[in-house]
């Protein structure tokens, strides 16, 4: 029972440095736009962004149960705890090393990857829950594309209703409206990646039989303690990667920003609403690449947007194969 206790706090004090991690390294996103267009000072938007993304991460629970019972079944995990502890630190390891070069990969893409990795590790693809594992990925496939398409929507209509706007005074609207929709954006962003390291605690909670299997729900310590470590971690900020999403895409003017937060906001409130996980980085990316495609095509710097997509596709398979070597190296010692 010892042995399980210390590998269950391991395994907590892990995801609570992942949902750190991810306050700095995704929650960029959701200000990068407010930030570039000078609607909001750095510091501020930090400030803002810490406080939303904490009421956020409190707010909704539906993706944390979606985590912990849809990847790979918990009453099949075998030696599962290292399993999540391998899972973890994988996802952890992944997010700095993408971190330090300031590309806005993605940590759903790198958790899901990895979980998945080490449990193929510990009992091969059986383990997998097929049902939930591959309506999981559509989504994070699918997500994009639809804030592409809400985005470059979002910023026709704004086109056709200020076509005769003073230009001036529509800027200084909508950056006051960046307020706004920053806060939304950071919020959201708490509805949805906060959960994902309360679902991984919540399973380990489960594996080492200190939660009923029958009760997904995070326990209020867990929501409290992830909320807090994404607060915190927002705090820091993550300032390349503000300035890959706020300047490296395209030319963002205030306009623009409010309208791909909205549009990924939107985006994010429907999938968290339904128990769906996925990438703010996508979301956030994408609405502004639709916004860039619908305001002038030729202005969106695509070479980023294309080294942004390999790093999207090659998160999963790369997490999933550094999980797995993580699992067969403490399952060695553990």
């Amino acid at each position: 029972m010892e042995y399980v206790l210390v590998i269950t706090i391991a395994i907590v004090v892990f995801s609570l440095v992942f949902d750190f991690i991810n306050g700095f390294h995704d929650t960029a996103n959701a200000i990068a736009t407010a930030v570039s267009t000078r609607a909001l000072t750095p510091r501020t938007a930090i400030f803002l962004a810490a406080v939303m993304n904490f009421i956020g991460a409190l707010t909704f629970t539906g993706v944390a149960g979606t985590i912990t019972k849809d990847i790979v079944d918990p009453f099949k995990l075998q030696n599962g705890l290292v399993v999540v502890l391998a899972a973890i630190i994988a996802a952890i390891v992944w997010n700095l090393v993408t971190w330090l070069y300031g590309i806005p990969s993605s940590s759903s893409h790198a958790l899901i990857g990895a979980i998945a990795g080490a449990a193929i590790a510990a009992q091969g693809f059986t383990v997998l829950h097929y049902q939930g594992f591959t309506k999981i990925i559509i989504v994070l496939i699918i997500s994009p594309i639809i804030a592409f398409c809400v985005g470059f929507i979002m910023y026709t209509i704004v086109k056709i209703v200020f076509k005769n706007a003073n230009l001036t005074r529509a800027n200084r609207n909508f950056r006051f409206f960046q307020m706004f929709t920053a806060a939304l954006q950071s919020f959201s962003h708490g509805t949805n990646d906060a959960q994902k390291s309360m679902g991984i605690i919540t399973l380990a909670l489960i594996v080492a039989n200190l939660q009923d299997p029958t009760n997904v729900e995070p326990a209020l310590w867990v929501k409290i303690a992830c909320a807090t470590a994404m607060g915190l971690g927002t705090a820091i900020g993550g300032w390349k990667i503000i300035k890959t999403v706020g300047g490296n895409i395209m030319k963002i003017r205030p306009a623009n920003g409010a309208a791909a937060d909205l549009s990924s906001a939107l985006t994010i409130f429907v999938a968290s609403s339904l128990h769906f996980p996925l990438s703010t980085t996508h979301v956030v990316s994408s609405s502004i690449l639709g916004v860039g495609a619908s305001n002038r095509a030729k202005g969106v710097k695509w070479n980023t947007a294309q080294r942004m997509i390999i790093t999207w596709i090659i998160t999963l398979p790369i997490s999933a194969i550094l999980a797995a070597i993580i699992f067969w190296i403490l399952n060695i010692f553990l």
